[in-house]
C-alpha cells in the first residue's frame, strides 16, 4: 500500500513539474476557424439523380466527389409542400420561410434582409446566373418585391443594389421596359461597368468599379445550344475581382437551367447542366484549396421533374425518366468544403443554409472576420 502511495505521489509531483501548454480558449479556436469568403453554388432543380448522372456521364471524376461534408434540406415553403424558387432561395438569402413567389419578403410580404445586403458594409459581394439575372434566385438576392414575375421591378432594385459584380441574362428588363426606362444607363450611373457584348475581363478590373455582364436578352443559351464555358468562366472572373477585397466576399452562382430540363421533362438537357455545374464547382474548389480561407457550399432549392435514371434493355442500359413536369419534395443535398464546412452535414430546414453561413462567419455580429490560415 505504501509502495502504490509513493508511486501516485511521485507521478503527481511528476505532472506538477511539467512545463505546461498554453491553454487555448474556445474563443481562440473559433477565430481560427472562421471562413474570410463565402461561396454559395445553387443547381437550380438539382435532386440526388440529378447529381448523380454526373457520375455516370462526362469525363473525369466528378468535383461533386471531393467534399468532405455531406447533408440534406428540407425543402417546403411556408404554405407549401413543394416549394418554388423564389422561396427556396429566399429561405437560402434569409433565413426566412415564405411563400411560393416570394422574393426576399416574409410570408405577410415584409422586407426581410438579404445575407448580401447584410455584408455589403464589410465585404463584396456577386452575383452569378444561367438564367436573366432577375430571375427568382438571384433576384432572392438583392431584391424585395412579393411576386416574381416582377421583373422590371427587380431590374430596378439591382441598379441600386449592394451588389458588386453580377453576370448572366436578362437585358430586356433593363431597356425593353413597358415605362420606356432605360435602366443600363441606371446601372452605369451607380457605378457599373456593363457589358451587353462578351464575357471579357476590363484591362482595368479593379475594385473601385462594379462590374455587370447581360449577355442575353433573358436566359442564356443552353449547353447543347453552344452556351460554352460562361458559367466557370464568369465564376473564376468573378473570384478574381471579388477576391481584391481583403475584408473579403461573399459569391452566389447558380446553375438555373437544370430546372428548365426538368421542367421540359429532357435528360440530356439535364445532364448536359449538371455536367457544366460540375466543371464549375471545380472552379471554385481549386480557388478555396489555394485560399485556405474560403467556405464552399453546394445546395438547391428543390428537386424538378421526378427525375430518375432508370434501366432500359439492360441494367448497363441508362434511361432518364421522369414522373412529373413540376417540382417534388424530395430532400435536397448539401455539399460543403472548408473552414466551418463540417457544420453543414446532417438534415435540416432549408433556412439552415443561411444559418450556417452566417454563423460560420460570424457576419450577423459586425465582427471582423479571421483568417482560417
Amino acid at each position: 500500500m505504501i509502495r502504490i502511495f509513493i508511486f501516485s505521489f511521485s507521478l503527481l509531483l511528476l505532472a506538477q513539474c511539467q512545463p505546461k501548454e498554453p491553454e487555448v480558449t474556445a474563443t481562440n479556436e473559433e477565430e481560427t476557424t472562421r471562413p474570410k469568403n463565402i461561396i454559395l453554388l445553387i443547381g437550380d432543380g438539382m435532386g440526388v439523380t440529378q447529381v448523380t448522372s454526373r457520375f455516370y456521364y462526362g469525363e473525369g471524376e466528378p468535383n461533386f466527389q471531393r467534399f468532405p461534408y455531406i447533408g440534406l434540406i428540407k425543402t417546403s415553403s411556408s404554405r407549401e409542400k413543394i416549394t418554388d424558387s423564389a422561396a427556396g432561395a429566399t429561405a437560402f438569402a434569409t433565413g426566412h420561410k415564405s411563400y411560393n413567389g416570394a422574393i426576399a419578403v416574409k410570408d405577410d410580404t415584409a422586407s426581410v434582409e438579404t445575407i448580401a445586403e447584410l455584408v455589403s458594409d464589410k465585404l463584396s459581394t456577386g452575383l452569378i446566373a444561367t438564367s436573366s439575372i432577375v430571375h427568382a434566385t438571384p433576384a432572392s438576392f438583392y431584391a424585395h418585391v412579393p411576386a416574381r414575375s416582377q421583373y422590371e421591378e427587380i431590374a430596378a432594385q439591382l441598379t441600386t443594389s449592394s451588389v458588386d459584380f453580377f453576370a448572366g441574362g436578362g437585358t430586356q428588363f433593363f431597356v425593353d421596359r413597358e415605362d420606356d426606362a432605360n435602366y443600363l444607363d441606371s446601372l452605369t450611373a451607380n457605378g457599373f461597368v456593363v457589358d451587353t457584348t462578351q464575357l471579357q475581363k476590363p484591362a482595368s478590373f479593379s475594385m473601385e468599379q462594379k462590374y455587370g455582364f447581360l449577355l442575353a436578352s433573358d436566359g442564356m443559351p443552353k449547353m447543347q445550344e453552344d452556351r460554352g464555358d460562361f458559367l466557370p468562366q464568369a465564376t473564376q472572373m468573378a473570384l478574381e475581382y471579388l477576391s481584391q477585397d481583403e475584408d473579403g466576399f461573399f459569391l452566389m452562382v447558380e446553375g438555373s437551367q437544370i430546372d428548365w430540363g426538368g421542367h421540359a421533362n429532357d435528360a440530356e438537357y439535364i445532364i448536359e447542366e449538371v455536367k457544366d455545374f460540375d466543371k464549375t464547382l471545380g472552379v471554385t474548389l481549386d480557388f478555396a484549396e489555394r485560399d485556405g480561407n474560403t467556405l464552399v457550399v453546394v445546395t438547391a432549392d428543390h428537386e424538378t421533374g421526378g427525375f430518375a435514371l432508370s434501366s432500359g434493355e439492360s441494367y448497363n442500359d441508362l434511361v432518364g425518366t421522369f414522373s412529373t413536369g413540376g417540382h417534388t419534395p424530395d430532400l435536397i443535398p448539401v455539399f460543403a468544403y472548408g473552414p466551418g464546412a463540417e457544420s453543414f452535414a446532417g438534415i435540416y430546414e432549408n433556412t439552415g443554409i443561411y444559418d450556417r453561413m452566417v454563423e460560420a462567419t460570424n457576419w450577423a455580429s459586425g465582427s471582423p472576420v479571421a483568417s482560417a490560415k
